[in-house]
């Protein structure tokens, strides 16, 4: 059995740290929690979320990343996270699937905005230990949810969605209007196109 290695990395949002591993947490797609509820069948992020003071955890490749409320340390609670990814990640299935991994496919109109954003933004945005999905369109305006270290991140606010409606306004449309959805709290139940 290979050894667990677990370095940790930090991002742009300082409630948010990347737990880089030698293995596989999610073997396709990508999947955020906040809430223990909705990952039960997932024991190692059900675990993280266990942790005082976490409010989320986001599953993508190799990596974990956890947010935390702002009232801990990292110095404190990476011990705690490295220590329970240790004790869990033999019995992990990264190939585990969520209702995210299930989800109808999106219209084309989205299906062609999803696609920009994922040849310009969202390499930058994984690098980072988060992601984003979109939750809809109304008009002009695209609705996007943000996951891991890039939900309440302060850029993402201000910087990352003046980036992405930038980056959309050059190759799609330049009059659409990018918003947050801050109507969703986990994407593993979300499913607003089926």
């Amino acid at each position: 059995m290979i050894e667990t290695k677990v370095r940790t990395q930090t991002t742009p949002n300082p409630n948010a740290v990347k737990f880089i591993l030698n293995k596989d947490v999610k073997a396709s797609g990508k999947i955020s929690f906040t809430d223990p509820a909705s990952c039960e069948h997932v024991p190692l992020a059900h675990g993280v979320l266990e942790i005082s003071r976490v409010v989320q955890v986001h599953l993508f490749e190799n990596v974990i990343t956890v947010t935390q409320d702002g009232d801990a340390t990292w110095v404190s609670l990476s011990p705690l996270v490295i220590a329970l990814i240790k004790e869990r990640i033999d019995t992990h299935d990264a190939f585990f699937e969520s209702l995210t991994d299930v989800r109808p496919e999106l219209p084309p109109e989205l299906q062609e905005i999803d696609d920009i954003l994922g040849r310009t933004v969202r390499p930058a945005l994984q690098m980072d230990g988060g992601d984003l999905v979109i939750t809809g369109k109304e008009g002009r305006y695209l609705k996007i949810a943000y996951q891991g270290a890039c939900g309440g991140c302060p850029s993402s606010t201000t910087g990352t969605l003046n980036a992405i409606e930038s980056v959309l306004r050059q190759e799609y449309d330049p009059d659409i209007i990018v918003v947050i959805d801050e109507s969703v709290e986990s994407l593993d139940s979300f499913s607003p196109f089926g």
